[in-house]
């Protein structure tokens, strides 16, 4: 069957329009000072900013699961009670010391790292890396060749094995295809709090926090300046831009 170039062209732009997309903002929400702010539409992103997060494990309760509903609920997620394959863009995990015993559980997602792995080995170019350093999935050119999850050493990606209905306009989905979490991009051009972090924040226990790592007046990177962070896997050299604190 013969693809026509154009229409395939068209629909790639589509989705970069959509992943670039300044939303409104809903009434009653607040924009985040010296944090984030509204991308002018049809403005690329710019290698001045480098969006990332900071989490305290020690304010994450083991029983707590608003950011990964938050994250359901934001991007559309239904499960098909396939536990091992349904998509998952952040998950909660439990790591402990075994020589002292002490646990942790900390939500883990895409990690955003500034030298991605995933995208070294993609072959579409599917796989990709924004100017401020947010890692996206363009949907319209991935093979499903799942490279790019053998590669993650984080395990932050997911396979689509089902057809999608009721898609967010923000986050275009297909069967097939490769995903992860997007750190709610569309959120963060409007100048908004990823899904998780505003859970965490309003009924969760506070544990992470969003930023600009590239703005030293910004909470987060005056934080990671000043307070001892771990990344996660951070001897692979990849930089991620989620750090931890408390592991």
């Amino acid at each position: 069957m013969s693809t026509d170039n154009n229409d395939f062209d068209g629909q790639r732009r589509a989705f970069l329009q959509v992943a670039g997309a300044v939303t409104v903002v809903a009434p009653g929400v607040t924009l985040i000072a010296a944090q984030a702010s509204a991308r002018p539409a049809g403005e690329p992103a710019s290698a001045a900013n480098r969006w990332g997060m900071l989490i305290d494990s020690t304010k994450c309760s083991p029983d707590c699961k608003a950011c990964v509903t938050a994250c359901k609920q934001e991007m559309g997620l239904v499960g098909h009670d396939r536990p091992r394959t349904d998509a998952q863009y952040i998950r909660k995990l439990e790591v402990s010391d075994p020589s002292t015993g002490m646990r942790h559980s900390l939500p883990v997602m895409c990690q955003h790292c500034a030298k991605p792995a995933c995208v070294d080995v993609c072959p579409t170019g599917a796989s990709m890396k924004r100017a401020d350093g947010i890692v996206l999935v363009d949907r319209h050119i991935c093979i499903g060749c799942r490279y790019c999850m053998m590669a993650c050493p984080y395990k932050a990606r997911s396979f689509t094995h089902e057809d999608q209905t009721d898609q967010k306009p923000y986050l275009p989905r297909g069967k097939g295809t490769v995903e992860a979490c997007t750190m709610c991009v569309h959120r963060i051009d409007a100048g908004r709090q990823p899904a998780c972090v505003e859970a965490c924040q309003s009924s969760g226990g506070g544990a992470m926090l969003f930023g600009d790592l590239s703005d030293p007046s910004s909470e987060i990177a005056k934080r990671v300046s000043t307070e001892t962070t771990t990344r996660i896997r951070g001897e692979l050299g990849l930089d991620p831009g989620v750090r931890y604190q408390g592991i």
